[in-house]
């Protein structure tokens, strides 16, 4: 008897799960994907904007992993894969528009000479005097990224350079943040000896590379959007797709799984051999409640934030300023005292050269939402174009009106890594990893990019496959 495999979430971590299943359990298997939702991607969302395929959710990949690059050669599309064109990311700060500094690792400095053309001259001594604070011992133990940094390097590296950085990651302040699972490399080179900040964030950056031998691009997205990724999964992995089903609950059973799907007042059940939660924490906890209570528990702790996506179609004529996008500190005003509505800009058509409208119209990204600060995405659509297009004037000095504008909600996107959340983490799959045929995936475990999704749909597939192959059909849940 074939076996029968349920991946709940079509986002790119589920996707990736009912391929890898498919490819590794073969064409006998069945696989059904269910989705509360209309739509497949989850996160990667791809819209049209003045004619131009564009993505709304995750922009680009960091191209220096693995796993989106094995991925699209196995499903014979790594041509559709481009590269940011030679320009360079801004930050506001101050009330006026810097070039991001080199030599820092995530924002913070390996040198006071790599920032001072952001910091004060007070910022810019706080540095300077760092390494002759007694050395940073954490002894194996999480910190907050801000408590951490504030007490050594400042504020302004914090509110100026790291938590722009972050804030583009996470949506959350640095205060809130675990330097473990956010900045790792800085929290590797602590461990390893560096007995200060700039210090540990001199030894974390990469060796520099021969004139003859060009860096390799850092990041990576696909010239028709991630919509192309997503279609090839889909017909790759072959599963049933059933769109607009919740799950409502997960409970084992003599012979494997019980899920009970869809709509109140009448669920319908479905029985199978295992099963991928490839959802996002919330959803994971009360579907765990009863299968894996201790993940559930732990899962708890694990906060969501929600942020907005603006896309903007500007004339061709418009005059973009020769940079990758700006970062917009927290705190940062227009002339007139108005506070900034978005944190972020990308001159879309500046950082990736194919992107432009159908009659050469060039396409802007701004991006609104902070952890914790609900005022703004409370603001109707209308509103929030209002507000990002008058910062996006501010910035840049134009008047354009948009030809064309998108602006899409990502409610409880963004999982929170606070302090400790590579420990919590790893107490959940222990948990898991104790009920067989079971496994989870997605953006709350091992990183919110996409190739961290991806590697995470890999583990539960693998795991499943384990599972499913030591025990046989219908054994699983025994």
């Amino acid at each position: 008897m074939a076996h029968r495999i349920a991946v709940v979430g079509g986002g790119i971590a589920g996707l990736t799960a009912a391929y890898r299943l498919r490819r590794e359990l073969g064409p006998d298997a069945e696989i059904v994907l269910l989705e509360q939702g209309d739509r497949l991607g989850g996160k990667l969302r791809t819209v049209e904007l003045a004619g131009c395929r564009y993505d709304v959710g995750a922009e680009a990949f960091l191209d220096r992993r693995p796993e989106v690059r094995q991925l699209v050669e196995e499903l014979g599309v790594p041509e559709e894969v481009v590269h940011p064109g030679a320009v360079s990311a801004t930050v506001r700060v101050g009330g006026r528009t810097c070039r991001l500094p080199d030599g820092t690792v995530m924002g913070v400095p390996a040198s006071a000479d790599a920032v001072q053309d952001v910091l004060s001259q007070a910022g810019v001594a706080a540095v300077r005097a760092e390494a002759d604070l007694p050395p940073v011992r954490l002894g194996g133990a999480d910190i907050s990224v801000g408590e951490l940094l504030r007490g050594r390097v400042g504020d302004e590296v914090v509110d100026r350079l790291v938590e722009p950085l972050l804030g583009g990651v996470y949506a959350c302040s640095a205060d809130l943040l675990g330097l473990r699972a956010t900045i790792p490399a800085l929290a590797a080179a602590l461990d390893a000896g560096a007995e200060s900040i700039t210090a540990a964030a001199a030894s974390a950056l990469p060796s520099p590379k021969p004139a003859d031998s060009p860096e390799p691009p850092v990041f990576g997205a696909f010239r028709y959007g991630y919509r192309e990724l997503i279609d090839r999964l889909l017909i790759a992995a072959d599963a049933q797709v059933r769109l607009g089903f919740p799950v409502r609950q997960l409970a084992r059973t003599d012979s494997g799984w019980r899920l009970e799907i869809g709509a109140a007042p009448s669920p319908e059940f479905l029985d199978v051999d295992a099963v991928v939660l490839a959802v996002p924490a919330p959803a994971a906890r009360k579907l765990l409640d009863d299968a894996a209570p201790a993940a559930a528990a732990k899962l708890a702790a694990v906060e969501q934030s929600s942020s907005i996506v603006v896309g903007l179609a500007l004339p061709p004529d418009t005059r973009l300023p020769e940079a990758s996008g700006v970062l917009i500190a927290r705190g940062e005003q227009h002339a007139d005292g108005t506070p900034f509505t978005a944190k972020a800009f990308t001159f879309s058509s500046k950082k990736w050269p194919h992107l432009c409208g159908t009659d050469g119209e060039l396409l802007v990204r701004g991006s609104v939402g902070r952890f914790g600060e609900a005022a703004e995405l409370r603001l109707d659509d209308a509103e929030v174009l209002r507000r990002v297009a008058a910062d996006f004037a501010e910035l840049t000095g134009t008047s354009a009106v948009p030809v064309d504008s998108v602006v899409v909600r990502w409610g409880g996107a963004l999982p929170q890594y606070g302090v400790g959340h590579l420990d919590l983490i790893a107490d959940v799959e222990r948990a898991v990893a104790k009920v067989p045929g079971l496994a989870i995936a997605g953006a709350a475990l091992h990183g919110v990019g996409v190739p961290a999704c991806i590697a995470t749909g890999t583990a539960a597939a693998t795991d499943i496959t384990r599972d499913l192959l030591r025990a046989g059909p219908r054994e699983v849940g025994r």
